[in-house]
């Protein structure tokens, strides 16, 4: 059959499932703790879905013993309800949950009370129909047999066998826009998301992970950040900077002018953040590897995911990198943990005790991962190394390069989609930068947030959102 006719379907029965009626973001974001297990079960769901067709469903972590879901709370429709979504740098679109869905989960062990999105509930919801033209436009043509009547579907199916399909709807996201240093004001933005009717997989279960939605910053013309840039508020440009020593952090969309960041290309037409990793050096020696190790061609190359913990190496990088990094301590002995993290056991300071890793990027540009970054402490006197094999392979069959918090945090990264390119540099996550207003040339800081959760059953870290909009330029 052909795939447009199965979205018509899709549309229909999605239709029969439920009615449609007629700056700055701060978006607070928990952590929750999990077992080192879990950790590697996260990633391993994550770099499912990275392999799969399309680009879904990332989270933010940070320490592995620390770790967990990083999600946001926005407001939707008017007057404005609160929804807890996934944090995502690697997918596309805003969804939530809707009413009369299908298998969607009703309650979360995040310790928060999800909602249902109600179109019928908002004065300013609008059905987005298979003959618009952001529906056309995201499907690359005309549906058939598309009548004015059919709500434009989406139907997105992940690696791990999850899956989520509903419709499309316009309505107002309500955010915090940065009118000053360090100061914000409720303001909201028309925008097009979708409205879930039926989760499957661990998108229907009401469990530890459960929350209303994902909002994506990929690169399509889709997601939230692209259809702020074309209506002109904003560029397509947003960077964070996670804190995994005090918690918390700063996400800011805008042209960061201070501090400044050199930056590598990213590979074009690629899914994800690709970039083009030419060596790694350690104790100033350079890895004696493959010269197509990390060649970028056909699917290949290096993938930077805030969404995934750890950090994954081809198998024959990684037995190149253990041994240089353990050189330093020759009569440590490894052992495993939870029967995949090699550990040991050592009382001293790790960064006086191992090497700095550094990964050298085209155009010069280099990352560098200190002792403390890489390895993590299991309990007193045990550390672990973040550093892991990869058992992930591209289309062609080669093993996948996957860099994540492990290697992120602690750095400001930027993502600068107008010049396709990314960059980052070593910053004090918990303080600030500068970000520019388009429109009229002001300069306004952005600072990191840290605030405890009054909501919440556990122990948390909330990580501030911040979206800088920018006024029309002929408004």
């Amino acid at each position: 059959m052909d795939p447009r006719a199965v979205l018509i379907l899709v549309a229909i029965l999605v239709a029969e499932i439920g009615c449609i009626a007629n700056g700055n973001f701060v978006f607070p974001v928990e952590r929750r703790k999990r077992s080192l297990n879990a950790v590697k079960a996260h990633d391993a769901r994550r770099r499912g879905r990275i392999l799969s067709a399309v680009d879904l469903n990332l989270g933010g972590n940070g320490l592995p013993t620390e770790t967990g879901l990083y999600f946001t709370k926005l407001g939707l429709g008017s007057p404005p309800k609160d929804y807890y979504v996934q944090v995502d740098t690697g997918s596309d679109i805003l969804w939530v949950n809707c009413v009369k869905c299908s298998r969607c989960p009703r309650k979360s062990d995040l310790g928060i009370d999800l909602t249902l999105y109600d179109p019928k509930g908002s004065e300013t919801s609008e059905l987005i129909s298979c003959d618009q033209e952001f529906c056309s436009a995201t499907y690359d043509g005309p549906i058939p047999g598309c009548k004015s009547e059919i709500p434009c579907p989406y139907s997105i199916t992940y690696g791990d066998g999850s899956a989520t399909t509903g419709y499309y709807v316009q309505d107002y996201l309500t955010y915090n826009h940065v009118n000053g240093n360090l100061r914000t004001a409720p303001q909201n933005s028309s925008i097009i998301f979708g409205c879930g009717a039926v989760q499957s997989g661990t998108l229907s279960s009401s469990s530890e992970e459960a929350l209303d939605g994902i909002i994506g910053f990929g690169q399509s013309n889709s997601s939230v950040l692209s259809q702020l840039a074309a209506s002109g508020k904003v560029k397509k440009i947003f960077s964070h900077c996670l804190d995994n020593i005090r918690g918390g952090g700063i996400f800011a969309i805008g042209e960061v002018v201070e501090p400044k960041v050199s930056t590598t290309p990213l590979v074009p037409r690629m899914a994800h953040y690709n970039v083009v990793l030419k060596s790694i050096e350690v104790d100033t020696d350079i890895l004696q590897l493959p010269s197509d190790i990390f060649d970028s061609g056909n699917g290949k190359g290096t993938i930077i995911d805030s969404g995934t913990t750890l950090a994954y190496l081809p198998a024959i990088v990684y037995d190149e990198l253990i041994p240089k990094v353990m050189a330093r301590q020759p009569r440590l002995k490894l052992y495993l943990v939870e029967q995949q993290f090699s550990c040991f056991q050592y009382t001293g300071n790790v960064d006086r005790g191992f090497p700095v890793v550094k990964l050298h990027f085209e155009d010069s540009l280099s990352l560098t991962v200190y002792p403390h970054d890489y390895l993590f402490q299991f309990k007193d006197g045990i550390w672990c190394i973040g550093w892991q094999k990869s058992v992930a392979q591209t289309k062609n069959g080669k093993d996948m390069t996957l860099l994540g918090d492990l290697v992120l945090s602690n750095k400001l990264v930027i993502y600068d989609l107008e010049n396709m390119a990314i960059g980052w540099t070593d910053y004090n996550c918990s303080s600030s930068i500068k970000v520019k207003d388009e429109a009229t040339g002001i300069v306004h800081t952005v600072g990191a947030h840290n605030i405890s959760s009054a909501t919440t059953l556990f122990m948390g870290r909330i990580l501030t959102f911040f979206l800088l909009l920018t006024t029309m330029l002929n408004n």
